[in-house]
């Protein structure tokens, strides 16, 4: 095949204020390989979003030529099942990539609705190890392939001597669990007087932010925390330079692309141990994990990081060499080759029945995420 296949791209979050989708990304990084690409939705997600996302799908199917579509759990599965049918329907090779900590929950709900929806795909691919395990059950064939980060953005900044300066980045939902900073930051203030953490992302209208600054405003630490809003993808980078120390709070994750870009950046992360994180890091090596909702174990691995002599350089230096292996020069080249088998497998091959193991053979597997 001469000519880069046309593609269609759709996913749920592309109109997220201030942010940039992984899928967004990778479409800009493949019109640099000639490949033409159609996005979708351009609204945020929901029902105009998702109607959206169907209506572009068909009215423009005589501009693509295989389709790429990001299936999350909850509502936004309808939208990527839907799209699976349709699709299939008209006759569209297409690749599904799972995304999100709670599909594995969701899939063990809903097994029959994921198991049909996965089996249409010319390909399933994964970006985490964790789903990878997860989600085999439902597809065996699954391909890793994992989130890219642009490394030349980031500056990095070895932590050898680290402030009490804590950063957070995550939206603001539940399941990130933001009012567990404030507890945290209570348990260290005695200790270290001048310790304080900025705050930044969307607010997702559940009341979590609401709940954090009550919980910040009783336990007397309002004062010691700064809320940023929503930074420019652009401007992610500077921002993070602020501090020296990554705090991920969450309940459910996958594997976030706020931690690759900390990392980036040499500040030293301490996570919660759910879901992709514990596929992702490596506890006393690149990061420090601990339990959900415990602001203890965590309060206590930031005392760790700033008085144990040599940790902050040692998990600072390892987190830098760890996201290398998701700079998109090592990961566009797999997009690409991806891309390139795929239609050339199936592109007027006429039929589901084609794509069958297709995943099998492209040379993407585990053992590229370590």
């Amino acid at each position: 095949m001469h000519q880069p296949p046309r593609l269609f791209l759709g996913a749920n979050h592309l109109a997220c204020p201030g942010r940039r989708s992984v899928i967004q990304d990778l479409a800009e990084r493949l019109r640099g390989y000639g490949y033409n690409s159609i996005c979708a939705s351009r609204f945020h997600s929901g029902l105009l979003g998702g109607a959206h996302l169907l209506s572009i799908a068909l009215l423009r199917r005589q501009q693509y030529d295989l389709a790429i579509i990001d299936l999350y759990s909850g509502r936004a599965f309808l939208w990527g099942e839907t799209l699976a049918a349709l699709f299939t329907a008209l006759r569209c090779p297409f690749i599904i990539v799972l995304r999100g900590g709670a599909l594995p929950d969701f899939a063990r709900r809903h097994g029959r609705r994921v198991r049909a929806c996965l089996r249409k795909a010319a390909v399933v691919l994964t970006p985490s190890r964790y789903l990878l395990e997860q989600m085999c059950r439902y597809r065996t064939d699954l391909c890793l392939l994992p989130n890219a980060i642009d490394l030349s953005s980031y500056t990095f900044a070895v932590r050898q001597s680290p402030r009490p300066q804590l950063m957070w980045l995550r939206a603001f939902h539940e399941i990130y669990n933001p009012s567990m900073v404030p507890r945290v930051l209570a348990l260290l203030e005695q200790e270290f007087p001048h310790i304080h953490i900025t705050m930044a992302g969307p607010d997702k209208g559940d009341g979590s932010l609401q709940r954090m600054q009550k919980v910040a405003a009783n336990a007397n630490v309002i004062e010691r925390m700064t809320l940023s809003g929503v930074i420019p993808k652009t401007g992610v980078a500077d921002w993070l330079h602020g501090g020296d120390v990554f705090l991920n709070t969450t309940n459910v994750d996958n594997t976030p692309v706020s931690i690759l870009e900390a990392m980036a950046c040499g500040l030293c992360v301490v996570s919660t141990n759910i879901g992709g994180i514990p596929y992702l890091l490596e506890d006393e090596q690149d990061a420090l994990l601990v339990p959900p909702n415990n602001p203890e174990a965590m309060a206590f691995a930031v005392k760790r990081i700033l008085t144990e002599p040599g940790l902050a350089e040692h998990l600072s230096r390892n987190g830098r060499r760890k996201v290398e292996q998701f700079d998109w020069p090592v990961i566009l080249p797999q997009w690409e080759r991806l891309l390139v088998k795929v239609a050339g497998r199936t592109l007027g091959s006429g039929g589901s029945d084609t794509f069958a193991n297709a995943g099998r053979s492209f040379g993407i597997s585990p053992e590229r995420e370590q």
